[in-house]
């Protein structure tokens, strides 16, 4: 048995070093010989490394031996592809690495849908896949695939260690990368790679230092906004990434100009400032549509301006594709003009190119003439007036829709007024990981953070700007809330995190109330039982004539099943429920350490489908089928069982 060539006091003090901004040369410390599970261990250690999600495996048993010496945690899960979603949630609330590991083979082609939505999200997931041995490779042994095509389409990059002497340099490249670059890696070791001795020097994290983008272009930038009419600035993932709340709040009030964000980035701006107007997407802010509809220069700021942002909603087109200057700014220059053509792109980091833009605007304006500054008063005035009426008007267009017909059958709920009553009662701070069904996607018009914001609040660690909500983004995969809010959690022990889920999803995900209780993660789970996996049957409702396959459920009560998993269970039947059941999780999970599943009762009511453009009436040719064509959609929109009360 290869002895350790350190010992416990050795690995933090002997090899870690701090590289700061503008070093252009790596540091390593003297090298010291070591085994290579030892150099991969330390690497991950030197870059920050503290948790690490996986199921146990014994292709990297040796690296695993030596997790809780150096400081990090291995969270035991019930599912690889859950593992990697608690590594996408877990990076996405601290902006650092989420590590998932796994047993070569089987362990590892279960991580490819849960990498696939960390690349989607711009997470910077650490996929360490074991491989079968080097020298058995390709013969057909026991748990072996090519594991490296997997991943390709699907991370920024793969490195595969050829040879244990370059472990410590691949995986220190690796991580250097998931951060620079915003997405995941593959890190593809071998097994036979971590038995070995030699010298190695620790790489430490190079970071760069980020840049707000030509100068040129950003002064151009300011220009445009200063003279429009009617700007709005619409806020992405890069602007919650960078922590450029603070300063987009800053511009927005100087210039009082409205700030939408982007489809699921509602985390992106607080909610609570007055010239916020919600999200665009799918049930998303019509205040914003509108406001956007009209604008004559609109500031994409950190978003690749994906076709969830800018597709129609509510029957409205409210893209200004022919009528305002586009300004894009996003850090990563392939995003810039991919879906629309900008009239000025920058390649810069939110914060900075925000930073830079203000600075620029606050001089014009310092400089204006007694004439101009009167015009931009009363331009900033309109435009406050504008913001106010579409904000209030949404508000009461949403209050109908929440209250309207029809409403909750005997012992069901509503789903939007269930969503309200979750807005009602979630906690300023709150962390939530929503699912892609129907209803978890109608909380688009509900969710809402920074709701603590105050006009002084322009410090970036305020938790009004903190990264808050978590969501599949256009991947888009079912079973992905629950995993991704455990990973949070355990990032933010502090923070109440909550998941949003369907019925259908939670099939998948469910299990990992095990883990919760396990490993002591507390975690609040909101199930919408509506016995149906409900996107799905809303398109047979509108184009398939109301034949209802594969969509309907039969469901055992899922908070009987949490309470044997030895968490918490709640039922709630009634809109009134819902408030107090979470206020009680939300203490339970805080104070007592206590997961708790809520099972909300729904009617089968759905919302919008989610592309209208991607479906069509069937017509069919064969006089078989003939009974299957359909002429109009459904008239009432709804399914034919809305009311059917659960078994």
């Amino acid at each position: 048995m290869l002895q350790r060539a350190l010992t416990k006091g050795q690995s933090t003090s002997v090899l870690r070093t701090v590289v700061a901004f503008g070093q252009n040369k790596r540091s390593f410390a003297t090298p010291q010989k070591m085994t290579a599970s030892e150099a991969f261990v330390e690497t991950l250690a030197a870059h920050g490394a503290k948790d690490c999600f996986g199921i146990v495996g014994s292709a990297f048993m040796d690296a695993l031996d030596l997790f809780p010496e150096a400081g990090i945690r291995f969270i035991s899960v019930q599912h690889e592809q859950n593992a990697a979603h608690m590594a996408d949630g877990y990076s996405r609330v601290s902006g650092q690495h989420g590590y998932c590991i796994a047993q070569n083979g089987p362990g590892i082609t279960n991580f490819v849908t849960g990498v696939a939505a960390a690349f989607w999200a711009h997470s910077p997931v650490v996929a360490i896949t074991p491989e079968a041995g080097s020298l058995t490779k390709g013969l057909g042994g026991f748990q072996e695939v090519d594991q490296l095509p997997l991943f390709q389409p699907i991370t920024k990059y793969q490195a595969h260690v050829n040879h244990p002497a370059r472990i410590a340099e691949l995986t220190a490249r690796a991580l250097d990368i998931a951060l620079r670059e915003r997405g995941p890696v593959q890190i593809n070791i071998p097994r036979d790679m971590f038995y070995s001795e030699t010298n190695y020097s620790i790489p430490p994290p190079q970071p760069l230092e980020p840049t707000a983008g030509g100068l040129q272009s950003l002064k151009e930038a300011a220009e445009l906004l200063l003279n429009a009419k009617r700007p709005v600035i619409l806020a992405g993932g890069g602007v919650t990434l960078s922590r450029a709340g603070p300063i987009v709040a800053q511009l927005a009030d100087k210039l009082s100009v409205p700030v939408a964000v982007s489809f699921l980035h509602n985390d992106a701006f607080p909610s609570a400032h007055p010239l916020a107007v919600g999200p665009l997407g799918y049930q998303g802010s019509q205040a914003a549509m509108h406001l956007i509809k009209d604008a004559d220069v609109v500031l994409a700021l950190g978003t690749r301006l994906g076709p969830f942002s800018t597709t129609p909603q509510y029957g409205f087109d409210y893209w200004p594709t022919n009528t305002a200057k586009l300004i894009q700014i996003d850090a990563n220059p392939r995003n810039l003009n991919l879906t629309r053509p900008a009239d000025l792109a920058i390649n810069g980091d939110a914060r900075l190119a925000a930073q830079e833009i203000l600075s620029h605007i606050t001089s014009l304006i310092n400089n204006f003439s007694s004439s101009q500054k009167t015009s931009f008063l009363s331009s900033a005035t309109d435009r406050q007036q504008r913001v106010a009426a579409a904000k209030a008007k949404w508000t009461s267009t949403l209050d109908d829709m929440t209250f309207s017909l029809p409403h909750g059958g005997s012992g069901l709920c509503k789903p939007r007024h269930a969503l309200r009553e979750l807005e009602k009662a979630l906690p300023h701070n709150a962390v939530v990981a929503t699912d892609v069904g129907n209803i978890c996607s109608v909380s688009n018009s509900y969710l809402k953070f920074g709701k603590d914001w105050n006009g002084a609040t322009t410090d970036p660690s305020s938790s009004c700007y903190d990264p808050s909500f978590l969501a599949a983004m256009t991947f888009g995969n079912c079973g992905y809330s629950f995993p991704a809010a455990i990973g949070a959690k355990v990032a933010k022990p502090n923070r109440p995190v909550f998941s949003y889920v369907g019925d259908g999803a939670w099939g998948m995900s469910l299990n990992e109330v095990l883990t919760c209780v396990r490993e002591k993660i507390p975690v609040t789970a909101v199930v919408f039982n509506n016995q149906q996996w409900g996107a799905e049957k809303k398109n047979q409702v509108l184009w398939f004539g109301d034949r209802y396959l594969g969509v309907n459920l039969e469901n055992p009560s899922f908070a009987a099943i949490a309470k044997s998993m030895s968490a918490e269970g709640i039922v709630c039947s009634n809109e009134s429920q819902i408030g107090d059941a979470l206020k009680k999780a939300t203490k339970d999970q805080l104070e007592n350490g206590k997961t708790t599943v809520i099972e909300v009762l729904c009617t089968r009511e759905l919302g919008d489908p989610f592309r209208r453009d991607a479906m069509k009436l069937p017509v069919r040719l064969l006089p078989k089928y003939q009974s299957t064509t359909c002429k109009s959609e459904s008239p009432t929109g709804q399914p034919t069982d809305i009311q059917v009360p659960l078994k």
